[in-house]
């Protein structure tokens, strides 16, 4: 198993950045795939972006393409979800989660494994 903690949210003018970062326990943390989710209240959990095992291949939801780049560093088990030019829809809690059987997914089903959440909010 993995336990993951998300870090970085917090209150930010429409246009600027964050840096949101995941840090998940263990030492198997290359053989999960590892996605960021977000929730904004009233509405289900979203879809962010998604990186691969390796870290070679990223996947971003439509909405948040050429905005935000996610990484990830093996060696400190650890996730980066870069959010630049942000705009108030991005208000929402953002979650971290880990995905074992696939090496690349963004289907909220097929991550098992859960942070906390952190919140984003934008101001306009």
């Amino acid at each position: 198993q993995v336990q993951l903690v998300e870090s970085g949210g917090g209150l930010v003018q429409a246009g600027g950045s964050l840096r949101l970062s995941c840090a998940a326990s263990g030492r198997t943390f290359d053989t999960y795939a590892m996605g960021w989710f977000r929730q904004a209240p009233g509405k289900e959990r979203e879809f962010v972006a998604a990186i691969s095992r390796s870290g070679s291949t990223t996947y971003y939801a439509d909405s948040v393409k050429g905005r935000f780049t996610l990484s990830r560093d093996n060696a400190k088990n650890t996730v980066y979800l870069q959010m630049n030019s942000l705009k108030p829809e991005d208000t929402a809690v953002y979650y971290c989660a880990a995905a074992d059987r696939f090496d690349l997914t963004w289907a909220l089903k097929n991550y098992h494994y859960w942070g906390q959440g952190t919140q984003v909010t934008v101001s306009s």
